[in-house]
């Protein structure tokens, strides 16, 4: 089938293509076969950010099978070349919200598959039913010589079989009671654009001395029923999405198994605040993630007033992290509370899991809980198991304070004495050998320790008032290889608040 032309389905961001018809296509005698059919074109410059084909589909279908090919020409040093990406919507339609929503691979599969009883990961198993399906191309760059495409599109008849239900994690470990838990709430695996298996992530966790993790394919929530098989009374499994727009990245933190959010918009659209309050109806919590990653579309664009979290340490810590670690503080300055996390947004080997992991102070091991100490912000962020934190603020027993006198306040809480009362800070450290400690009030660094030992572990303490600092927050980092330039972090807590 030859290529047919962009129709404009009334959203600003989306066109439809001519229609693939199957709807004469029929199976052979004894009720199988198959039926293929290709579309060719060309998209330009300037595309918009979702194209749709349409391809009627007969009764009889047991299998959808989908692959597609683009030209990659090359480009002028510092033009963006082509990159494709591809899912499927199913006969109840595109509408904003996923209604339809079958499956999204971006551009990590060149093709892919739907029946009732399996799917390829990222795709969403069940009957392929007769009516109008659309395959979504979205053209992530475009070349200045445009695009040219391929997509073809086989029907397999047969009898439909069967879709197994879902099984989801469970939602509580046994864990250690109230604690300190160790996790990484931002992976990939082979559901989306990762490498790994559910049951090497697993297993890498577990190396890692987590105590649970978070899937966040981009995109879709096909995965959330793969994973029960692999957790375990020591490892918590939550479920979500990274939610990967043309403007930003945020993950749904810790949804319902089998939500799925949707994608299909930008900041100038004024979409983002429903979709957020779909992930909160939906259990879970707003966290954009690596808000000043440099790649395409990957800037954090629709602001902060929805966030829940923030990720400012994605991965090895790099200059963006450091950017988005400024601008967290800078908020915090300014009165702006949103508590601040690290994850591992690992894909592929030789990518660490659990590196960076997020600390948190939780009642019980289980969803809710972990989910609880996040949105307070009762947690810190360390670059392994090996490092661990105790922070705190506190003044005497002699000193006027909420609820009595004397009295202190750990991280992510606030420390209510009068703004001329002399409290005291304290941080404890192990496992950060070579590092130095930094003290950071909204005037910035008012404390920097020497170095500590070969042993890593040590205790600073540091003296102020309400008055001269409204929080304080600890970083430990290592030595400095640019002068001028503070070292890369092993880890940082949030803020402990002062003052009334």
């Amino acid at each position: 089938m030859g290529r047919r032309g962009l129709l404009t389905t009334g959203a600003a961001a989306a066109f439809t293509l001519g229609s693939v018809s199957f709807a004469r296509a029929t199976p052979d005698g004894d009720g199988s076969g198959e039926r293929t059919e290709t579309v060719r074109g060309v998209l330009p410059p300037g595309s918009p950010d979702y194209v749709y084909l349409p391809v009627e589909v007969p009764r009889g279908v047991r299998e959808l099978s989908v692959s597609y090919s683009y030209e990659r020409p090359a480009v002028p040093a510092g033009t963006p070349g082509n990159a494709l990406d591809i899912g499927i919507f199913d006969e109840r339609g595109t509408g904003l919200g996923g209604a339809g929503f079958r499956g999204w691979s971006g551009g990590a599969r060149t093709e892919f598959f739907i029946r009732a009883d399996d799917a390829t990961p990222g795709y969403v198993r069940g009957p392929v039913r007769a009516g109008t399906w659309h395959v979504v191309l979205g053209p992530y760059t475009v070349a200045p010589q445009g695009l040219p495409y391929a997509v073809k599109v086989t029907l397999r008849f047969g009898p439909p079989g069967r879709t197994p239900a879902a099984v989801y994690p469970p939602e509580r470990a046994a864990g250690r009671g109230r604690a300190w838990y160790r996790g990484d709430c931002h992976l990939h695996s082979w559901f989306s654009d990762g490498r790994r298996t559910p049951a090497e992530i697993a297993a890498l966790a577990r190396a890692a001395g987590l105590d649970f993790i978070h899937t966040s394919e981009h995109n879709t929530h096909a995965g959330h029923g793969h994973w029960a098989e692999h957790a375990g009374d020591d490892l918590l499994i939550l479920t979500g999405e990274e939610v990967t727009t043309r403007n930003g990245h945020v993950l749904a933190l810790g949804t319902d198994p089998g939500t799925f959010v949707d994608w299909r918009y930008r900041a100038r659209e004024n979409r983002f605040g429903r979709f957020a309050r779909e992930i909160r109806r939906a259990g879970g919590l707003v966290v954009p993630a690596h808000p000043h990653a440099g790649c395409v579309g990957c800037n954090w664009k629709f602001g902060f007033g929805e966030a829940d979290a923030v990720e400012v340490w994605n991965g090895s810590f790099t200059a963006d992290d450091e950017v988005s670690l400024q601008a967290w503080d800078g908020a915090l300055a300014r009165g702006r509370w949103i508590p601040a996390m690290g994850s591992s947004d690992a894909h592929r080997h030789p990518d660490p899991v659990g590196t960076p992991q997020t600390v948190v102070l939780a009642d019980e091991l289980s969803r809710t809980a972990i989910l609880a100490g996040l949105r307070e912000g009762h947690s810190y962020v360390a670059e392994s198991s090996a490092v661990s934190l105790s922070f705190s603020a506190s003044v005497p027993a002699s000193v006027p304070a909420a609820g009595g006198r004397g009295g202190s306040a750990g991280i992510g809480e606030r420390l209510r004495v009068d703004d001329g009362a002399a409290v005291t800070v304290r941080l404890e450290v192990t496992g950060a050998a070579g590092c130095s400690v930094r003290l950071v009030t909204d005037q910035g660094v008012l404390h920097t320790s020497a170095p500590l030992g070969d042993g890593g572990a040590g205790t600073v303490e540091w003296g102020t008032t309400p008055r001269y600092a409204s929080y304080v927050r600890a970083e430990v980092r290592h030595p400095a290889t640019v002068a001028g330039v503070p070292g890369r972090l092993a880890a940082f807590t949030n803020p402990v608040f002062l003052g009334g």
